[in-house]
């Protein structure tokens, strides 16, 4: 999911505007962009949504992560009832702090005999402490998303200082990492700075990240492109592997003068993995 497309819950009216866009996933959001007023009515329209979007060729279009309410309040268990039955990809769990709250979670979807899996929101000081732990929680955790705003505005924190977003960025790395899960950038709330996101792509795709969430559709192309290889990254994968095959089973080799050995054979699979075609 390089590029994830944030649709508001209320908004029906760009639900298939969404479909139609070139997002790799589209993130239907039941929480924060939903007043406490029209929670009800975001969680109707949205499962029968599901319940009834176009197929292409047997499969959905697109992966769909929908954003519940959180675990304390009292929308968390309406939003997975009505939500589960419509079988989303993904369920996102936002302001997650317990592992009680993840495993809860991923038991009730296994209970109901489904096979949803859960990205996992990194909001708070707390959940960036215990991000490896979150991460670990269950195997249905696909991932960890950062939140910016609800991690930086309580503290003050400027959204724009490098040194925060690295900081942040490479604790929820190191922690998915752990986990053997995927890390997903959070979104970047200046929609006509479009340098400003290109840049926030490439920094996230540099430290490790997967893809990041998009608020606009003017920022899906640049996502899509920042979080795949280049091709002097393509051209080198394949040119380890190629030495692989004729090192005669050894476990390190020279190409080109650097020293190769597993690690980074596996990342030029992945890279290779992530090519068109």
């Amino acid at each position: 999911m390089r590029s994830k497309l944030f649709v508001p819950g209320t908004r029906t009216e760009l639900f298939s505007k969404a479909e139609a866009s070139a997002a790799d996933a589209l993130s239907f959001d039941l929480e924060d962009s939903v007043t406490e007023a029209r929670k009800d009515e975001a969680r109707e329209a949205l499962a029968g949504y599901l319940r009834t979007r176009p197929h292409s060729g047997g499969a959905p279009a697109k992966k769909i992560v929908v954003r519940v309410n959180a675990t304390a309040t009292p929308h968390f268990e309406k939003d997975i009832a009505a939500l589960l039955p419509a079988r989303p990809d993904i369920i996102n769990l936002p302001m997650a702090e317990e592992v009680s709250a993840v495993t809860g979670l991923a038991e009730t979807i296994l209970r109901r005999g489904g096979d949803t899996r859960i990205l996992v929101n990194i909001e708070t000081p707390f959940a960036l402490r215990r991000a490896a732990e979150l991460a670990k929680a269950h195997p249905l955790v696909m991932g960890l998303q950062i939140g910016y705003a609800d991690l930086l505005e309580p503290c003050g924190m400027d959204r724009r200082d490098e040194a925060v977003l690295s900081h942040i960025r490479i604790a929820v790395r190191l922690a998915a990492a752990e986990a053997g899960i995927a890390a997903y950038d959070g979104a970047f709330a200046d929609v006509k700075d479009l340098d400003g996101f290109r840049k926030e792509c490439l920094d996230a795709r540099r430290q490790g990240f997967s893809g990041k969430s998009c608020i606009h559709p003017s920022q899906i192309a640049i996502a899509n492109e920042c979080f795949m290889p280049t091709e002097a990254e393509l051209t080198w994968a394949r040119k380890i592997l190629a030495a692989e095959e004729t090192a005669q089973g050894a476990g390190a080799f020279l190409v080109d003068g650097r020293m190769v050995d597993k690690p980074f054979l596996d990342r030029a699979r992945a890279l290779v993995a992530l090519a068109p075609g």
